[in-house]
């Protein structure tokens, strides 16, 4: 019993002192610099992303989170990046951060030869340099089956679509196929034999793009095959976990604040039992994903076997947690929720997006059964 009583004592359910201030610190910061406005002044205009809000983001060392500081990075950890996430998310930052942090970042760390890491990681880290991950090559695609593009002798060929803010990505972590075995290879988005067409996003303030490889140069990631993949779009589930779940806070506190505020009949519209009930099971929602999150999280951080489970779970919650709240915040704004000058449709627009990113919530649904059993 004794034992068992230490084990437990141990044990952290909480996130360090340090952490909480790393979050708060990047809170504070987002509130001064990234009001919903500047969301909507991306969303609205033709900068595709907020290029101070990039630039002091790198200079806090966000984008180098878990860059080893002898490439430029801050060295925090995974943890760290997740409580950076998550206020990313509940801001709605207009930041290219996700596809250049959670995954191009991550994929040069995780299977890159040291000329790489030297040549890109400095650039990622102080946010000179941006990427992006070129996955899928039709809408819908969710997994590495039916992938085209291929290389030979060091070039690439094919088209891939929608690439996350690859109108404006310097390098791009792609998912070729090279002798019939699937690899991720590096291919500089600068160079020659490659074409860019922006497309329509349902989220322009997270643009998305259209990216032709014609001989274009590229650089094999050594190591990262189909299992290597799977591993790197794992870590990628949890940090956009974060992300999803951070929104989804944001958006039930304003939902919160404007039922509060709206009286019908005399009284808050709040009052009323049936909107109680559905504030209650969206509050729900968000604490599990939230929960399932922070498991999530552990398990990236201490490299735990449970990492492939609790990041399809992560993934599923967040994604239902945070589509869920948007769409109940734009039915408890009334006919207001559904015009542009109100932020519901700032929140439904990225909840829609992340949750096409990655692989859809079905996906990762058949996924999670098939690691199940």
């Amino acid at each position: 019993m004794r034992s068992v009583q230490g084990a437990l004592n141990a044990m952290n359910f909480d996130f360090s002192d340090e952490q909480k201030l790393l979050q708060q610190t990047a809170r504070d910061y987002l509130d001064a610099n990234s009001p919903l406005t500047t969301c909507r002044e991306i969303l609205e205009g033709d900068q595709p992303y907020a290029a101070d809000l990039w630039k002091g983001a790198a200079e806090m060392g966000w984008q180098g989170a878990v860059v080893p500081e002898q490439y430029g990075g801050a060295e925090f950890g995974h943890l760290e990046l997740a409580m950076i996430a998550f206020e990313v998310g509940r801001a709605l930052a207009p930041i290219p951060f996700g596809p250049s942090v959670y995954v191009a970042t991550e994929a040069i760390l995780r299977f890159g030869s040291d000329a790489q890491k030297n040549a890109w990681l400095p650039k990622l880290a102080d946010g000179s340099a941006i990427g992006t991950f070129a996955f899928t090559e039709k809408p819908g695609q969710n997994a590495a089956t039916g992938v085209e593009a291929s290389v030979s002798g060091g070039a690439i060929s094919g088209t891939k679509l929608p690439v996350a803010d690859g109108g404006v990505a310097n390098v791009a972590v792609v998912a070729a196929t090279e002798g019939g075995s699937l690899g991720l290879y590096l291919v500089d988005l600068d160079g020659s034999g490659v074409t860019r067409e922006g497309l329509d996003s349902f989220d322009m303030s997270r643009p998305q793009a259209k990216l032709g490889f014609d001989g274009a140069g590229a650089e094999a990631l050594a190591g990262a095959d189909a299992a290597g993949i799977d591993a790197l779009l794992d870590v990628a589930a949890v940090l956009q976990a974060f992300e999803q779940v951070g929104a989804a806070e944001r958006a039930l506190e304003i939902t919160r604040e404007f039922i509060l505020g709206r009286y019908a009949f005399g009284k808050p519209i709040a009052a009323n039992q049936a909107i109680k009930h559905r504030m209650a099971d969206l509050w729900c929602k968000v604490e599990l994903a939230r929960s399932n999150a922070y498991y999530a999280a552990w398990a990236l951080s201490t490299n735990d076997p449970e990492l492939a489970t609790a990041a399809a779970i992560a993934r599923i919650s967040a994604c239902e947690a945070f589509e869920d709240t948007t769409v109940e915040m734009i039915e408890f704004h009334g006919g207001v929720g559904y015009t542009w000058e109100y932020d519901c449709h700032l929140f439904y627009r990225r909840a829609k997006l992340l949750s096409s990113q990655l692989g859809t919530p079905k996906y990762w649904k058949n996924l999670l059964i098939d690691r199940l059993v």
